[in-house]
Parts: C-alpha cells; sequence; structure tokens
C-alpha cells in the first residue's frame, strides 16, 4: 500500500482547520533533532517544540567526543542539528508543553502560550534538568555567584576566585574552562577520587591555579547581597570556610519528566522514562529518547540521545505504516 496516508491532513476543530502532524517531538535537544531528522526521511510531517532550542548541550563550551569532530562548541552543534532538521522538514514551535490529552486517537499537546499541536504519535525527548545543592539560599544566589552552567557565565568571573561542585566529567571541564579565566579554581568533591575522563583529569592536574578538595560537602552559602563564602563540612587548610566570588555546580542531572507524568508513562525509580529496544513506552502512540530515558545504560553522551532519536523515528515509521495497513 503507498504510504502517502501518513502525509499531514486537515481536520476541523472549534470551527478551525487544524494540521495533523505525524509525529510532534517534545524536546529541542540532541534526541529531539535526530529524531525529527529521520522522520523527515521517512516523510514523517513533524514538529519539535521545545523551549531550549538544543537543550543543555548549548551549555557545553567544547565537545570533543563527537564523531566528526575533534573540538566544536554546544551551540555550534546545537546549530547543525537545528539546520539538518530543518532542512528534513521539520517545524519548530520555541514553547513549553503544560499539557497533553489524547482524544479519538489524536493526541492534542497545549504550549505555555496556549498554542494547540495536534498529531498522530510522540516522542519525548526532554532531557534532564541539573540537580541542585538543595541547601538554603540556593535560589536565592542563583545569579549572583552561584551558577550551573560555565559556559554561561565563566567569563563572570575573569582574575576571580571560583569553585566547582562535583567530581564527573562535566565538573571537570568547567574547571579546566576557569582555570583559564579565573585566579583560583577549587574542585570540591564528595568522593574520594574525581570520576572523569582520564584524560579530563591529567589536563587538570596540570593547572597551577587548581586545588581539589575531596570527601567534602559544601553545607551553606553566605554573603550579603551576593555570593562571598561557602561553608564546607569539613576543615580545609584549617578553617570550614573558603572566601569564593562564583560557584558553579555541577553534581549530575535528574531527568526531566513533568511531559512523563502528564502522559502517564511507566518510569523507574529515578524518574528515567522506561522504554523498550525500540524506545517504545508503556502508552500506544508515544516513544522517548534520549538523556530521559533508561536506555544506553544511562550514558548521557550526545552520541547516545542521537541515536534513540533515530531508533524512535523508525519505530514511529514502522508504527504508522502498520495501521496505515
Amino acid at each position: 500500500m503507498n504510504f502517502s496516508c501518513i502525509l499531514p491532513y486537515i481536520i476541523v476543530n472549534t470551527n478551525k482547520q487544524m494540521k495533523i502532524y505525524d509525529l510532534a517531538i517534545i524536546g529541542s535537544g540532541p534526541a529531539g533533532y535526530s529524531a525529527g531528522i529521520y522522520a523527515g526521511r521517512y516523510n514523517l510531517s513533524n514538529i519539535i517544540i521545545g523551549k531550549l532550542q538544543g537543550g543543555t548541550m548549548t551549555q557545553a563550551h567544547v565537545i570533543s567526543n563527537y564523531p566528526g569532530y575533534n573540538e566544536i562548541s554546544g551551540i555550534e552543534l546545537s546549530s547543525k542539528f537545528k539546520e539538518q532538521a530543518q532542512i528534513n522538514g521539520s517545524e519548530f514551535l520555541l514553547e513549553s508543553v503544560v499539557n497533553i490529552e489524547k482524544r479519538n486517537g489524536t493526541f492534542s499537546i497545549k504550549t505555555d502560550s496556549n498554542k494547540e499541536v495536534l498529531c498522530k504519535t510522540i516522542v519525548v525527548a526532554t532531557g534532564t534538568d541539573r540537580s541542585k545543592l538543595k541547601i538554603p539560599k540556593e535560589d536565592e544566589y542563583l545569579g549572583k555567584g552561584l551558577s550551573y552552567c560555565a559556559t554561561c557565565d565563566s567569563m563572570f568571573f575573569k582574575n576571580k576566585v571560583t569553585g566547582v561542585i562535583g567530581g564527573g566529567s562535566a565538573s571537570v571541564m568547567s574547571a579546566l574552562m576557569l582555570s583559564d579565566i579565573a585566579k583560583k579554581v577549587y574542585v570540591i568533591y564528595r568522593g574520594t577520587e574525581l570520576k572523569a575522563e582520564p584524560r579530563l583529569i591529567n589536563e587538570l592536574t596540570k593547572k597551577s591555579n587548581v586545588e581539589i578538595i575531596f570527601s567534602t560537602l559544601v553545607t551553606s552559602l553566605e554573603g550579603e547581597n551576593r555570593l562571598e563564602r561557602v561553608k564546607l563540612s569539613k576543615e580545609y587548610n584549617g578553617s570550614s570556610y573558603i572566601d569564593i566570588d562564583g560557584l558553579f555546580v555541577e553534581i549530575g542531572c535528574e531527568p526531566n519528566n513533568l511531559v512523563a507524568q502528564r502522559l502517564g508513562l511507566e518510569t523507574d525509580k529515578k524518574g528515567y522514562i522506561k522504554v523498550d529496544n525500540e524506545q517504545r513506552t508503556n502508552v500506544e502512540g508515544v516513544w522517548a529518547s534520549g538523556d530521559c530515558t533508561t536506555n544506553s545504560n544511562y550514558f548521557h553522551q550526545i552520541v547516545c540521545a542521537v541515536s534513540e532519536g533515530a531508533i524512535a523515528s523508525n519505530s514511529v515509521y514502522a508504527y504508522l505504516k502498520e495501521k496505515a495497513n
């Protein structure tokens, strides 16, 4: 059977003609863009909905482990992804999803500006949010010395004293970037050894203006109108306090699962969306891909996200083709 029946068609809704997309992709990071690129290759009409174009990928100062690029900024790579999705026919809506309903086999997606998108299938690619310290005054100091993005805010701390909380690759990369800008960089980590890629750790240990404080937590943030010092869970160099101008939090991430909750998607104990090897969720017509899922061994890498996005669109195509038959 000719598969032209999966091309967009028109229905009447509240006295207005509305397009029904074959696929709506919620999330505009690597997984979402990849899903859009592959959906376009399968001639599926699709729209990518997301407030932050490029997702958290745009916060990466340098990406050096994506095939084809020795080094590229997150913003530049994101721009290339979006351009390719657009060339392949994806449409874009720079908004957040606030509600989803399913009526007569069609999904209705409402955005924060009360726009409505109708679609036959959905790929959830909402990614993750940065984990918070969950200590007093964290929100108060945000933008006043406290940041979750070294790429975004590092230049505000030229020749100043900074700190990075965390011991993974993201925290070490942030510390490396800050070491070229700030006068001093403290890496504060609760563990006994860094868990970053060995190559990154080697680079960090060569920096003369970086000090690593192990087995230590930041327990409070202090300062008059902005962050001035942090209190540590144990003494360092004879004091429980470190005077600091800027603090960058890199302690991991949590799945952004508000959309998953709206759709009633099954998640694991940590909130990641459970999917099978086709990226299919427990709800018919809904797939998920990228960092918000249980697949790829929870390995939060761009290369994994784009592969899951491609698989999801391939599965959507097969699903719609089967229904058309």
